[in-house]
């Protein structure tokens, strides 16, 4: 029984491989046909561009040694970057934009030195019903962040507190500034997180420190939130976005199709067991052997020379 059990968990974890490197192979095609057309790799970035000129909460360009970092800062100086509904369909669309271009390796999402985003925009919810909110399903398209292939990365200086601290936590990695504020005060106005709060925090920091921060309303500095493990590191707050997006060009150097799978990799180690994870590592390794990528990393190791990895 045990074993036949173990074959079917082996054989469905097989079947998400097969899929997996199916996304990643039609992803590769993708590209080599833009680059094809294209010639000189710019479709992708005037796709992001032009979809930056249309929005009025963020602002979005490119950064990094080559170019490959998409950079996006959130931009509602006097609501503290309060997210609202206009500024995360904003958001998704300029994530699809960066998603799309095969320049972009790895984004960066940061907002102002006072907030990375000081909350959802209460004065939009306020007067919201529970029917309205039921039927729509309410916060469901406000988790893009949390889709994206690319590594998402989080520069967050000043306030990150309620749908803030949500929207760092959906990226992959979180950087702080020396003065950033994590926290998800929603009890204090009689509800509770919406958009992940519950769930990835505890994930990250554990329940007891969770609970604590859920059931009170308080706050957790950058110090205490790196000692909790819910931030990386912490960068001087005037050095912070620079410091991110030297980490994020390095990432953006790799193979985009291998760091997509390391990404997916980790991000499954929280919803399996530990031997259903332990095995989808493995086939996921067993996977990169079909890359060529794979063979030019461990070439130029053996070589002693620098990897030219070309995302296939």
């Amino acid at each position: 029984g045990l074993i036949t059990l173990n074959r079917h968990a082996e054989s469905r974890i097989s079947l998400e491989i097969v899929a997996m490197a199916s996304r990643v192979l039609c992803r590769v095609i993708g590209v080599a046909r833009r680059h094809v057309v294209a010639g000189a790799a710019t479709t992708g970035r005037s796709l992001s561009v032009s979809t930056a000129s249309r929005a009025k909460h963020l602002t979005a360009t490119t950064a990094g040694s080559n170019g490959n970092v998409g950079l996006i800062t959130l931009n509602r100086p006097k609501a503290l970057n309060a997210l609202c509904s206009p500024l995360m369909v904003e958001l998704a669309e300029q994530l699809d934009a960066y998603e799309a271009d095969p320049e972009i390796g790895a984004i960066v999402i940061t907002g102002s030195t006072k907030a990375f985003a000081a909350g959802a925009d209460i004065k939009e919810m306020a007067p919201k019903t529970f029917p309205g909110t039921y039927k729509d399903n309410f916060l469901s398209d406000w988790t893009k962040v949390a889709s994206v292939k690319k590594p998402v990365i989080a520069a967050v200086n000043g306030f990150a507190l309620g749908g803030g601290c949500e929207l760092a936590m959906m990226c992959d990695i979180i950087y702080a500034g020396d003065k950033a504020v994590f926290g998800q005060p929603e009890i204090l106005l009689g509800t509770i997180p919406g958009a992940g709060g519950t769930q990835r925090l505890t994930h990250a920091i554990g329940k007891s420190k969770a609970m604590e921060l859920v059931l009170t309303g308080g706050k957790m500095d950058a110090e205490k939130a790196e000692k909790a493990g819910l931030v990386a590191q912490v960068f001087p707050a005037d050095d912070l976005v620079d410091e991110v997006v030297q980490i994020a060009d390095k990432i953006a150097k790799l193979s985009t199709p291998i760091v997509m799978m390391a990404k997916e990799g980790v991000n499954k180690s929280f919803e399996m067991t530990l031997q259903e994870g332990l095995n989808y590592e493995r086939l996921m390794f067993h996977a990169t052997f079909a890359t060529a990528d794979r063979a030019e990393g461990m070439a130029a190791f053996v070589e002693k020379r620098a990897a030219d990895f070309k995302d296939n």
